[in-house]
């Protein structure tokens, strides 16, 4: 359940976080460097929640589900 939940949150955030990101890409158009971008990515706090998003999924899929594997996950 719980890491269903990360799950859930992590995905929500990655895709929130990734949008805002592909929507800042338009400032190119008005002339910024790509260094320049990227600084204004880190001042963004909406762009924060793309790799916060990824640590979780990341989390929720290797967390341990099971402490005692049933005859099925055993090798």
């Amino acid at each position: 359940m719980v890491r269903g939940i990360l799950f859930v949150t992590g995905f929500g955030s990655s895709v929130a976080g990734g949008i805002s990101t592909i929507a800042y890409l338009n400032l190119f158009a008005t002339g910024l460097s790509m260094m320049e971008f990227i600084f204004f990515l880190f001042t963004r706090p909406e762009c924060y929640l793309l790799p916060i998003g990824l640590i979780l999924v990341t989390i929720s899929i290797y967390l341990s589900g099971n402490p005692n594997p049933s005859f099925r996950d055993k090798e």
